[in-house]
């Protein structure tokens, strides 16, 4: 939130102030103080602030629920903050690069490790719901999920309404909601937005489907789209109204407006959290209580709301201290020269490259490389304990175990689920009939998923269950592994998928940025200086200056220039080193290659696919992919 936009009220009140004069204005903010983006202390807090009962007193006294966080969820933890990947989904590399690309299309499979989250959380919702229809609640506990932007929040829509999730309760369009904040926005100040037919008819079916009285449906859908929204989103859990039988909403905006929802239980978070304020606003909508009921001692019984994704860390001890900063290092401008537009380097912005395949689909299962699934990096369960004074309560952790439903792994089930992944990845480009491609993809994925092509290491993992709920939770990685072969094998023809906002990318482009580390100038590259982080990158540097087959180069820094590729199951960016233009006409890729590992292989083959796609299309020029692996490789490859 911007600091004006957060006391723009005070501006209000002064104006009233000078014609109506205000006597005592009582202020009770929830957070009253500056959303600066650092940790919340006594000195943050307004000068005018008589008492602040925070929001931890308020947990501890019990007046709300107690939000519990993931403490452990059996797979390797994140290596710079040593905690679970659960605790943080977004700043995983394989989630934030996935969920931040432009353009992302609603059908796209999320990472495979939120997938795995939604999964467990699910599972959660599901036992919640049940205890809750067992005790009389006439509304069902809501999953809440708060994300990037808005392709994430049709991402997320399009797979829990899907047949993909292993939780097929969840599954319900007509209790879903994704909050669309534009029209929210504009329905706050009275005006109309620009809704697609979808989204209005999806707000239309939301009111179909309760079991409101006639004339109240009627008055409800008798008003604009825009009051229509805000009057489900204010009404989420209330009977007799619009957002009664809400069972998941899904929103991009913070939902800071009051939202006084009291059936949050869970709460996914898929975004940056940068600063403390937004994750008390986003826990905030899951704390308010459901009821009051007190137990033989006269307190508050237990209420909890469980969190994915969102770092609670104003729980955490603020002390002060510590050694002081050291002084800045010298920065350094980089930009691009305007005079030097001769060596301007330009490239399309591929989002995607598509197979078209032919009708009558084989697989040479000796060509096909086996895939291994690592249980230290397949999360299929995970260990909830109450936040509260500063840490996690362990003595009252709640795991979550997807063994605990074993029909949903059945080894059917997972066929059919890994043969509508792969049709839903090849439906728009096989060139035969979409019924003939889903039986085909059905057989292979039988053949594939029962092979000893899908490695799982481990005596005590290939017990069948727990193989299977590994597979499960790995199912678009090994799709994506599947679909390759398939594509690679019966190939017709390559179709590059432009981005639509900037089809062309170039050096031109590039923003000036600046920077504290090693620099050197340039003189065959629009850019001024090139930063170097190692001495094989300034040997490089040095060739490519020297070299009278070089017509112009650039160190991919800054410059925008992607390769996407999959890999574990999520979509993420590769940066190749340099762009390279020979007095030949052709273009290289060059990639200074260190040790060989899986991902980067998977890298490479992205790169030679986008390589071959850029060549099949019309007016790109030549491209080539080079991998130069020792020095001396350097003078033969500019050669």
């Amino acid at each position: 939130m911007d600091v004006d936009e957060a006391t723009r009220w005070i501006e209000g009140l002064d104006r009233i102030h000078e014609v109506l004069r205000i006597n005592r204005c009582f202020d009770l903010s929830a957070t009253p103080f500056a959303p600066t983006g650092k940790k919340n202390t006594q000195a943050g807090l307004y000068d005018w602030n008589v008492s602040d009962f925070g929001l931890n007193d308020a947990i501890e006294g019990g007046l709300v629920k107690t939000p519990r966080v993931v403490i452990r969820d059996g797979v390797i933890p994140d290596t710079k903050t040593l905690r679970p990947k659960l605790y943080h989904l977004y700043r995983q590399p394989e989630v934030g690069d996935d969920l931040n690309r432009r353009g992302a299309q609603p059908h796209e499979p999320l990472p495979q490790l939120v997938q795995q989250a939604y999964s467990l959380l699910a599972f959660d919702w599901r036992e919640t719901a049940r205890n809750w229809q067992t005790a009389g609640h006439t509304s069902p506990p809501v999953m809440l999920t708060v994300c990037n932007r808005t392709e994430t929040a049709a991402r997320i829509e399009h797979y829990l309404n899907s047949d993909d999730p292993v939780i097929p309760e969840l599954k319900n369009a007509q209790r879903t909601l994704r909050v669309d904040s534009r029209v929210l926005d504009k329905a706050e100040i009275g005006e109309s937005a620009t809704i697609d037919k979808d989204y209005s008819n999806q707000l239309q079916q939301i009111i179909d489907a309760t079991n409101l009285p006639t004339d109240v449906k009627n008055r409800l859908l008798d008003l604009s789209k825009e009051e229509l929204l805000r009057a489900i989103v204010d009404s989420v859990g209330k009977r007799g109204m619009a957002g009664q039988d809400l069972q998941s909403v899904i929103s991009v905006a913070m939902l800071s407006e009051g939202w006084d929802a009291k059936n949050v239980t869970h709460i996914m978070g898929l975004r940056a959290f940068s600063s403390q304020l937004l994750c008390e606003q986003v826990i905030g909508r899951g704390l308010r209580r459901v009821a009051y009921d007190t137990d033989e001692n006269g307190l508050f019984m237990p209420e909890y709301v469980n969190v994915f994704g969102v770092p609670l860390t104003i729980f955490q001890d603020d002390s002060e201290g510590g050694d002081p900063p050291p002084p800045p290092k010298p920065t350094y401008q980089i930009e691009v020269v305007k005079d030097r537009n001769e060596f301007e380097i330009r490239w399309p912005n591929v989002l995607r490259v598509e197979h078209v395949t032919r009708g009558e689909l084989t697989i040479d299962w000796n060509a096909v490389e086996d895939i291994v699934i690592e249980p230290s990096q397949v999360v299929v369960h995970a260990d909830l304990a109450p936040a509260m004074g500063g840490a996690e309560d362990f003595s009252k952790v709640k795991r979550i175990d997807l063994a605990s439903i074993p029909e949903a792994f059945r080894f059917q089930r997972l066929v059919f689920r890994a043969a509508q992944k792969a049709f839903e990845e090849l439906r728009g480009t096989f060139s035969g009939g979409r019924e003939h491609l889903l039986m085909q993809l059905v057989k292979l994925s039988e053949q594939f998923i029962g092979s000893n092509k899908v490695r799982v290491p481990g005596e005590f993992y290939n017990e069948p269950l727990r193989r299977r709920i590994l597979i499960g939770q790995s199912m678009d990685r090994i799709v994506q592994h599947l679909v390759r072969y398939v594509n690679a094998q019966n190939k017709e023809h390559l179709d590059c998928v432009f981005d639509e906002e900037q089809p062309i990318g170039s050096t031109g482009n590039m923003r000036t940025w600046w920077t504290s580390r090693t620099v050197r100038p340039t003189q065959k590259c629009h850019i001024n200086s090139v930063v170097t982080d190692s001495a094989w990158e300034s040997f490089v540097a040095n060739k490519l200056e020297e070299s009278d087959n070089v017509i112009a180069w650039v160190k991919n820094d800054h410059i925008a220039f992607y390769i996407y590729y999959l890999w574990n199951g999520s979509r993420r960016k590769y940066i190749p080193d340099f762009l390279v233009h020979l007095n030949s006409g052709e273009t290289l890729v060059v990639e200074v290659k260190g040790s060989p590992t899986d991902e980067s292989r998977a890298k490479k083959a992205a790169l030679e696919l986008w390589v071959e796609a850029v060549n099949a299309s019309v007016g790109f020029g030549k491209w080539r992919a080079v991998e130069v692996a020792e020095m001396s490789e350097m003078e033969g490859v500019l050669r």
